[in-house]
This record gives structure tokens, C-alpha cells and sequence, in this order.
């Protein structure tokens, strides 16, 4: 992609520049942001013009802070990476992306995507509803079943199996950021779960490099904020969001999406038919020599996934109201299923 194809403000999406990544004429657009933007920066596009022009799209371009961007560059080279490199080899479904490029420094990128609306995202506070996490495994699994132990995957640059160094880097970010994540929520988070979280801290690298056997394209944030459901209750679901893609135990998805996308006593209630489901899914894709049995296994001891994400996603984010309302949330819950499962005595 040339410097051109990139632009990373609002006022750079003319009709002049989009005619010409779009391939067809662009008569006229007007934009509005949408999303919080604590990433990158989001705006729905209302485009006129030739007929084989949608008429909307989203634009997805870099955070505003000119300093983020640079912390950034690396998710924004993920993302964009996804688009070119991986999204045609998976069947999960994900907005069609009619452009992408990114500049040679990764701080600036520019995607446009498929207006899904009226899909509209999911309520992390609130729960998926066992209805929508049926349909939200059964998408996962599309992500997982085509690259299931895919030795090409790491012909991928941008993809890397986690190494030891970065499994003892990981323990050593998760303990401070425990420490921190309980400080901040004194009084709010349960003696229970501030423990179950240092626990979880004590054995984070080993849980890193742990059961490397089966590996995958893992999405590291599958949960209902980024998940749309179709508002009639459809069986289709679109996973956005791709900044954090990594190679790695794809169980981790599914552990993460149940623990903390459903409230506990949802979770609990039918986390064996919903991995079931998965595991079927999974198996329609070719994969085989890998039991039911197994696949629950492999889901207790994923279950880190949960308060690993959390915590860090807290303490290393931008601070709101709702977002302490949901990762409190998101503790509880991914705490709760850790000690319910066992996850701690498979590690």
C-alpha cells in the first residue's frame, strides 16, 4: 500500500480518495463518530454514488493521541495483518473489509468495513443470553476449526507462539497489575477473588507455556462488546475487533468468552451443553483425535484467560465509570469460574 491509501483523520475521507480505494465513483460522504474510541477512533460513513458503492461503511483509524498511536502500532499491525493474511483462510464471520493499509511505522492505519448495522453489539454488564452464547461458540469455532495446529500459522510474522521471555514478562506485568486492581477496588472486590487472583498471578508464566500441544489463531478479547447479534435473534454473529490476535491455546477463547460474558449462574448452568456445541462446530471443520473429554479439560485449565485479561485491560486502560462497573464484573465472574472448575490444580 502506498502513503495515499492511509489516512488517518475524518476530514481525509473525501469522495475524491474514496472513489479511488473503493474502485467505483463517490459522488458524496458524510461521517460521525461512533464508539468510545479508547483504541482507535470509529465513524459510520453515508456514501452516494455509483451503484457498486455501498451505501455505508465503517472507518476504523487511529487513536487521536498522536503518542497512543506509537504505543499502539503494534495492534494496529495486527488488525490490519488479520484482514490481509488470515480472514479469508477462517469461516468465523467478521465485517467485510473493503480497504485496509497501515503506514511503515504502524502508527497510523485506516480500515473500511461493512456497516453491519442493524447487528448491534452485546452488553458485557448485562450477559449474553444462552441463546447468544450458542451462537457466539458456534462462530468461535470457526475462528479455531480451519487453522486448528496449523504449522503454516507460523510462517506468519506477526503471529508468534509465546516464548519463555515473554511468558516471565507476562507474570511479571499480571503480579503488579493484580496488586493495583485490587488497591483500586478495596472495599468493592471480594477477599475471595483477591485471592484467587494473586493465585492465578503465582502461576501465569507457567500457564503461558502450558499444554503448547494445540494451538490456534486465538482473538484474546472474544466477549460480548465485541460481538454483534442480529436483533432478531439470528443464528449469525460478527466478531470485530482484532487488535489482539494472537497464536496460542485456542481454548483460551472459549474459557474467556463463557467466564466473564455470562453471569456465573448462567455459565455454570450450561457450560457443558455450550462446550459440547463448540466441540461439534469444531469437529465440522476436520478436526478430529480430539475427544470431548479433552476439550472440557482443556477449557477448565483456559479459564486464566479470564482474570488475565481483565485485570490487565483495567490497569492499562482508560478509566470510566462503566468501565469499572464491567471489569469488576468480568473479575467476579472469570474468578468464580476458576475456583467452581478447579482451573488452579491443572496448572
Amino acid at each position: 500500500m502506498t502513503s495515499d491509501s492511509v489516512v488517518d483523520a475524518p476530514e481525509q475521507l473525501t469522495a475524491s480518495w474514496l472513489s479511488e480505494v473503493l474502485g467505483g465513483e463517490v459522488s458524496g460522504v458524510t461521517w460521525r463518530r461512533i464508539g468510545s474510541g479508547q483504541i482507535g477512533t470509529c465513524y459510520r460513513l453515508e456514501l452516494t454514488g455509483a451503484p457498486d458503492v455501498p451505501r455505508s461503511l465503517v472507518a476504523k483509524l487511529p487513536s487521536e493521541n498522536p503518542d497512543l498511536r506509537v504505543f499502539l502500532s503494534s495492534a494496529y499491525r495486527t488488525e490490519v495483518s488479520f484482514y490481509r493474511d488470515l480472514v479469508h483462510t477462517v469461516a468465523v464471520r467478521t465485517p467485510v473489509c473493503h480497504h485496509k493499509a497501515i503506514s511503515e511505522d504502524g502508527a497510523a492505519f485506516t480500515l473500511l468495513l461493512e456497516d453491519a448495522s442493524p447487528a448491534a453489539q452485546g452488553d458485557q454488564l448485562t450477559g449474553c443470553s444462552p441463546a447468544q452464547a450458542e451462537a457466539a461458540v458456534v462462530t468461535l469455532a470457526g475462528l479455531h476449526g480451519p487453522r486448528w495446529c496449523d504449522p503454516t500459522l507460523l510462517d506468519l510474522p506477526w503471529l508468534s507462539a509465546v516464548s519463555e521471555e515473554d511468558a516471565a514478562g507476562l507474570g511479571e506485568a499480571f503480579e503488579g497489575s493484580v496488586e493495583t486492581f485490587v488497591e483500586r477496588f478495596d472495599g468493592r472486590l471480594d477477599e475471595a477473588d483477591a485471592r484467587t487472583l494473586r493465585e492465578v498471578a503465582d502461576r501465569a508464566s507457567a500457564w503461558a507455556l502450558a499444554r503448547p500441544e494445540r494451538f490456534g489463531p486465538v482473538h484474546g478479547d472474544y466477549r460480548p462488546d465485541n460481538l454483534l447479534f442480529h436483533p432478531d435473534g439470528g443464528p449469525e454473529v460478527i466478531a470485530v475487533d482484532w487488535q489482539t490476535l494472537s497464536l496460542g491455546h485456542p481454548l483460551r477463547d472459549l474459557s474467556f468468552f463463557l467466564g466473564t460474558g455470562l453471569r456465573s449462574s448462567d455459565r455454570a448452568a450450561c457450560e457443558r451443553d455450550l462446550v459440547a456445541r463448540y466441540h461439534a462446530a469444531l469437529t465440522s471443520y476436520g478436526v478430529d483425535g480430539y475427544s470431548l473429554e479433552e476439550c472440557f479439560d482443556d477449557y477448565r485449565f483456559a479459564a486464566v484467560q479470564g482474570p488475565l485479561i481483565t485485570v490487565l485491560g483495567c490497569v492499562y486502560g482508560s478509566p470510566t465509570e462503566r468501565g469499572d462497573l464491567m471489569f469488576l464484573a468480568m473479575a467476579r465472574r472469570s474468578c468464580a469460574m476458576i475456583r467452581e472448575l478447579g482451573t488452579l490444580d491443572l496448572i
